[in-house]
């Protein structure tokens, strides 16, 4: 049997119910692999191989959009395994997918974004070359973006399809130094934030040019652990076989 609990990882429910269960996270990522181990969670790695070639300007709340990625992600990842090896099929499969958004700048950080003036927040996908990496670090200099992560985890049920969803989304705000332009030229020199959307790694070099994050610090890694913990837990109390076919 499988057991992708590690030594360190707290004796929770949701931890004990993942104890000879079969767990798989649909993306490649290093950043969400290195979160959820430290949290004592170690998944099998099975990249989904879905294009992510999903139009933001198609959904009415640009906040969906990660959600239907990741969920794409998810349920690609879990159909492929249990098509190709039935008898190894997947107990949770975990989706996610991360966006950074451009979001109006609060007149105070204790303000609550949602009582912002609704305007439209644009998608700042991964820079196309340095000349774009360090346009966008100069828009967002001194000012402010948000990143969404949505997570899907997928599971067996008895019901066609033969799997069950639940997603969530977790949002963080990320406020950024009024930086020099010989700061954020170093920056863009160094390479780092052409892999990366919106254009900067906050957990590496990036880290340089923040301030300060309003939210969960790990969703703008890339995984929302602490939520991603009370989804399954939320789970284990609302659905009695969640886990157990």
């Amino acid at each position: 049997m499988p057991n992708h609990i590690l030594p360190h990882a707290l004796a929770t429910p949701a931890i004990l119910k993942l104890k000879d269960k079969r767990v798989v996270l649909a993306s490649g990522s290093p950043r969400r692999k290195e979160i959820l181990n430290t949290f004592g969670l170690a998944p099998d790695i099975v990249p989904s191989t879905f294009k992510e070639d999903l139009d933001p300007s198609e959904f009415d709340d640009v906040h969906e959009y990660p959600v239907a990625t990741a969920t794409h992600k998810a349920v690609e990842v879990y159909e492929r395994l249990v098509e190709s090896d039935p008898d190894n099929a997947p107990d949770l499969v975990i989706g996610a997918d991360t966006v950074v958004l451009t979001h109006v700048q609060p007149t105070t950080s204790r303000i609550d974004y949602s009582l912002l003036p609704q305007q439209r927040q644009d998608v700042l996908e991964k820079p196309i070359d340095k000349a774009d990496n360090a346009r966008m670090l100069m828009d967002l200099n001194g000012g402010v973006c948000e990143v969404v992560t949505g997570v899907t985890i997928v599971y067996p049920v008895l019901t066609a399809p033969g799997y069950a969803m639940k997603s969530i989304e977790e949002r963080s705000l990320v406020y950024f130094v009024d930086n020099s332009k010989a700061v954020i030229k170093a920056y863009v020199e160094n390479g780092e934030g052409l892999d990366c959307a919106g254009g900067f790694a906050i957990q590496r070099l990036g880290g340089m040019l923040v301030r300060k994050v309003e939210g969960d610090y790990n969703n703008v890694v890339g995984f929302p652990a602490a939520s991603f913990f009370v989804l399954l837990e939320a789970m284990i109390e609302e659905e009695e076989d969640f886990l157990e076919i």
